[in-house]
């Protein structure tokens, strides 16, 4: 990674922001505040039916900024033919972007050279999403994550997560990025980190109304330097969502 290169993991409340509304151009707003290269985003998708995005592909598309990592995989959905038909005859798309709502939205000039859906070990319907990428000449693998509320289970997914990152084929830097649940500063899931990952100080990130847990992080590889992390707190962000962004800027 000969330049640095700017991460963002937002908890995006399946658009819905903290006046009650689904405002799917409030979320692309602040994304473009942000400007990150990569952003993994949670609660992308909504939780009834088939999970369709709460971002249409088509806004996503015509905004220009990001391209979604595509998984290749669906929940299923009931009717889904009568769906499917009914989705071509009024021009849109309604599958999810992601998966159990994690998903991974890159600019256009980074390449995806693997991706995959994680399932994780689960008390209520959680997974993961992976991306591993090819920033200018550097490969680079980002893994998207919304972990359990149980402190149990957040352990049990986290070293999944790990797991799955050792038996990857291929060593690269990896950055993981999502609401961990986990209330604590150093303890619960974050134990198993060290010593190969080390915490973004990006700061408390919920509830974006009044900022008190750092429930959001972006873990860094050992092998990137974290040059600037923080919160992106602008007006747009304090509305479209009841997290705030996180963000930061590494480099090799």
């Amino acid at each position: 990674m000969s330049a640095s290169i700017t991460l963002a993991s937002y908890n995006m409340h399946k658009a819905v922001g903290l006046d009650g509304r689904r405002d799917p151009h409030r979320i692309l707003t602040v994304l473009q505040e942000i400007d990150a290269d990569v952003v993994a985003l949670q609660e992308a998708d909504k939780r009834i039916g088939g999970r369709g995005s709460t971002v249409p592909h088509e806004l996503i598309d015509s905004h220009g900024m990001y391209k979604p990592v595509h998984l290749g995989v669906r929940h299923k959905r009931v009717l889904e033919s009568a769906r499917r038909h009914a989705d071509r005859l009024l021009k849109v798309n309604t599958r999810n972007i992601g998966w159990h709502g994690n998903a991974i939205l890159v600019k256009p000039h980074i390449g995806v050279l693997d991706c995959a859906a994680l399932d994780l070990p689960m008390l209520e319907p959680r997974g993961a999403v992976m991306a591993e990428l090819l920033v200018g000449d550097t490969p680079l693998r980002v893994i998207g994550m919304h972990l359990d509320l149980s402190g149990l289970w957040r352990r049990r997914q986290m070293r999944a997560i790990l797991q799955t990152v050792a038996r990857r084929p291929q060593r690269m830097p990896t950055v993981l990025m999502g609401d961990t649940n986990e209330w604590r500063t150093i303890a619960g899931c974050l134990n198993d980190l060290e010593p190969d990952f080390h915490i973004a100080p990006t700061g408390p990130s919920f509830h974006a109304r009044h900022p008190v847990a750092q429930l959001d992080r972006i873990i860094v590889d050992r092998e990137l330097n974290i040059e600037a992390a923080g919160v992106h707190m602008s007006i747009a962000a304090r509305r479209a969502s009841d997290h705030l962004p996180i963000w930061a800027r590494v480099s090799a």
